[in-house]
């Protein structure tokens, strides 16, 4: 079990990764990236078959049969290692962008990964974020926060993170792509995408990212002055 976890869920670029990153070093807490674990099945899958019309399910079994996906922090950077093979780039290319969805929305792939993402939290204090935290994967979190921005101003985040990487995309098909993991990470059956009932939503629209790190390391503070 973990110790303290902070959970952060929210749509698609709206700052949760970066806004959680900025919060686990200033706490030096663990960043436990759940999204980059759902990217690493979905590069695995990827590299099995290229057929993206239908899901595989014995390929799907063969990869929650067969994979190990690992966390480890870098030099204050968190890498992501999918049987043994740093593969931390690889999961933001946008063919992975392009298919995570549906991949995470597979009931037995979010089963299987609840328990991984539980087993590397195992004894540490955490911060983590994705779409389901608080409300399946920790619903017992102390803090739990949810995230939120306009469509316009998340597609331009996701394109300059991006283009940080060298990836080039046009604006259009961000928008296209945030709309539809909107649309199928809040209507798929199996965990969808929600706020918990005690998470306190932070809207980072018209926010920088330092203003979101700091508001989001002032919520956790406050929480646990008064739990500690």
């Amino acid at each position: 079990m973990a110790k303290y976890v902070v959970a952060i869920d929210g749509v698609a670029g709206s700052g949760k990764s970066t806004t959680a990153r900025g919060v686990a070093r200033r706490l030096n807490f663990f960043y436990l990236d759940t999204g980059a674990m759902y990217r690493a099945v979905t590069l695995k899958y990827l590299q099995l078959t290229e057929k993206t019309d239908t899901i595989d399910m014995e390929i799907i079994k063969k990869i929650i049969d067969n994979t190990k996906i690992d966390l480890r922090q870098e030099n204050s950077n968190t890498c992501v290692y999918l049987d043994e093979k740093d593969v931390t780039q690889e999961i933001r290319s946008p063919a992975v962008n392009d298919f995570v969805s549906q991949i995470s929305a597979i009931p037995e792939v979010r089963e299987w990964m609840v328990d991984r993402q539980r087993e590397v939290a195992e004894g540490k204090n955490v911060v983590c974020e994705g779409r389901d935290i608080g409300t399946v994967v920790f619903p017992d979190a102390q803090v739990k926060i949810y995230m939120q921005a306009d469509l316009d101003a998340r597609a331009k985040r996701r394109l300059n993170e991006l283009a940080e990487k060298k990836i080039v995309v046009h604006l259009d098909e961000v928008i296209e792509n945030l709309k539809f993991r909107d649309r199928y990470d809040s209507q798929r059956r199996h965990s969808p995408l929600k706020k918990a009932d005690d998470a306190i939503v932070v809207d980072t629209t018209h926010l920088i990212i330092e203003e979101e790190i700091e508001l989001v390391e002032k919520i956790v503070k406050a929480r646990f002055e008064k739990i500690t």
